[in-house]
């Protein structure tokens, strides 16, 4: 019997440098989806130097985890400055966008009612 996959585009039973998995190229933002869906979904971004999510909310909490370089995160009115091995949430509901100020790779988790 076939074990059901939960994640996809990631090696199973593997040790992984999440950061390898997605690559940087000028002038893009490169994503690699890992789950999608209620009540989790998990990407990897990979952001050249200038390169945004521009301000929106979401229905779910969203915590966004640094693993290369520097990114400046909006939070309604609030602007931080995140790097490499530091994360921030983003509440639901609540504007937010990201910019690359050097470029960045992160991994977003969001985090969907289930009601």
């Amino acid at each position: 019997m076939e074990q059901k996959r939960f994640l996809k585009n990631i090696e199973f039973s593997q040790v992984i440098e999440l950061a390898s998995l997605v690559d940087y190229a000028d002038g893009q933002v490169v994503s690699r989806t890992l789950a999608q869906g209620k009540p989790l979904s998990v990407t990897l971004f990979a952001f050249a130097e200038g390169e945004e999510i521009s301000t929106h909310s979401s229905p779910g909490d969203a915590l966004v985890y640094i693993l290369d370089g520097e990114a400046e995160v909006t939070i309604g009115e609030q602007k931080y400055i995140v790097r490499q091995g530091e994360a921030i949430v983003m509440p639901n509901n609540i504007p937010h966008g990201l910019i690359a100020r050097k470029r960045f790779k992160m991994l977003l988790l969001v985090v969907f009612s289930l009601t």
